[in-house]
């Protein structure tokens, strides 16, 4: 299909706040991908076409942080290892069970995440580090079991994992970002090759929303950078609330 005049002006605009959003606090999927499905395009096209802008705008994030020293090398190659194991699992995993049940348990964990953001301090506080192994081994699991999530069901996932790597791992609140779009970027671009050997992506539309999708990452990065923990918790408790209403209207 050929793109419309209107569907360049729904799409680019919000994949360049989902952008944004992304690069401070993870979840910007839950406004790129609507806004694809608000366009008009089929759910395969919609999914494969959201990939393309949204691996661009998480190269440049990805690349700040890396610039900047945000992404903790040793421990990132053996997280993004096991999260697109989980992925893969998790996908496999989706064809087997309805996501009926999950989808009401979701409603439960959702006001119950934004409680826990809305009043931890880990986000805020340096915490003791752990000893090395221990980092890696609870990075790793922490990366396995939101890779199963994200293979699954997927939305928030950005969110989930930066609060169980500040919360259980010990990882500052900006080693958590960078190790968090090294794995996005890695999972992204696993997912976009499958949609591309499938022929599945929109190339105007998905290039030129990709466009605003860097811009937005990277003016997001930049806010972190500044900001950092003042920028990180409203923006977590938006897209948990975006979510919530997402799954709400899923099930009514």
């Amino acid at each position: 299909m050929t793109p419309t005049f209107l569907q360049f002006l729904i799409v680019c605009p919000l994949v360049g706040l989902a952008g944004f959003v992304d690069a401070i606090a993870g979840g910007g999927g839950l406004i790129s991908l609507p806004a694809y499905l608000i366009a008009g395009l089929p759910a395969q096209a919609a999914l494969a076409t959201n990939k393309l802008s949204a691996c661009m705008g998480a190269t440049i994030a990805a690349g700040k942080y890396a610039k900047s020293g945000y992404i903790p090398w040793k421990t990132a190659i053996p997280c993004v290892f096991f999260a697109m194991l989980g992925s893969s699992l998790g996908a496999r995993i989706v064809l087997m069970i309805d996501d009926y049940y999950f989808k009401r348990l979701m409603l439960v964990i959702l006001p119950l995440t934004a409680i826990y953001i809305y009043r931890s301090r880990a986000m805020v506080q340096e915490r003791e580090k752990l000893p090395f192994w221990q980092t890696a081994l609870i990075g790793s699991a922490v990366s396995f079991a939101i890779g199963i999530y994200d293979g699954f069901y997927g939305p928030g996932t950005g969110v989930f994992l930066i609060l169980l790597l500040t919360s259980l791992a010990h990882y500052g609140l900006k080693e958590s970002n960078g190790l968090c779009k090294a794995i996005n970027w890695t999972t992204n671009v696993s997912s976009l090759a499958v949609f591309l050997l499938n022929g599945k992506v929109l190339f105007p539309l998905g290039l030129t929303a990709g466009l605003f999708s860097i811009l937005g990452s990277y003016l997001g990065a930049r806010t972190f950078e500044k900001k950092g923990a003042q920028s990180v918790k409203p923006l977590m408790l938006v897209v948990v609330a975006i979510f919530f209403v997402k799954v709400l209207l899923e099930i009514l």
